[in-house]
């Protein structure tokens, strides 16, 4: 049977967050939220993302700012400073396995997504960095991700979703699409496949040059 992993990102939003929510209890599915810091600092993400983890959903970090990927950061104390930063903000809601998300560029899967402090900062502190293997572009086309994400979970037996809890619109379809992978009997997990998570609990778990970028070449210093 394939699977399908639905992850949520760049919240939590008020006035969204709470809709996915509900469309998730009625349909029985765990997900994991990964929040951004900033956010989460707000009374209100606070609250939804408190409210998301007693309803079972796990909470992920996905960076404070979510500024951009850090491949593309010269800085090397960004990384730790962005993580660590929501990681203590995620404080007791936080997964036993520290689930981090990197931010991305359009969501590809590059050598700009992780520096080489990022990778240092994940491995001492015993995260687990969770990647994806579909994402279908709902904040670009919020009335046609569906169809795309449909065609990535069809092609796959195992697919993880990127889908962001924004106020674009694109999350009116979330149940919709529920429907149809339940009618084509796609298994829903809350679980990772090994092929997304290439550090696990702080010890790497596949090779991660494809992920991560000289930084001497991302310098603009460097000669």
């Amino acid at each position: 049977m394939r699977k399908v992993t639905l992850t949520f990102d760049n919240g939590p939003e008020p006035g969204v967050t709470e809709r996915v929510l509900e469309t998730l209890s009625a349909r029985g599915i765990r997900t994991t939220f990964f929040v951004v810091g900033e956010k989460i600092e707000k009374p209100e993400g606070r609250a939804l993302a408190t409210m998301a983890h007693a309803h079972g959903h796990w909470i992920g970090n996905h960076t404070y700012s979510h500024s951009r990927a850090f491949g593309l950061c010269a800085d090397v104390d960004t990384p730790r400073l962005e993580i660590e930063r929501t990681q203590r903000l995620i404080g007791e809601l936080a997964h036993p396995r520290r689930f981090f998300r990197p931010a991305a560029n359009g969501g590809r899967l590059d050598r700009n997504l992780l520096s080489r402090a990022a990778v240092d900062f994940l491995t001492a502190g015993a995260y687990t960095c969770v990647l994806w293997n579909s994402v279908p572009g709902d904040w670009m086309e919020p009335a046609k991700w569906a169809e795309r994400a449909l065609a990535d979970c069809r092609a796959q037996d195992w697919s993880v979703v990127v889908l962001h809890d924004l106020p674009t619109g694109a999350m009116d379809h979330l149940d919709g699409f529920i429907e149809r992978l339940i009618g084509e009997g796609f298994e829903f997990t809350q679980d990772f496949p090994p092929s997304c998570l290439p550090i696990i609990e702080g010890r790497p778990a596949m090779a991660l040059d494809p992920y991560v970028a000289d930084q001497l070449a991302s310098d603009p210093s460097a000669a």
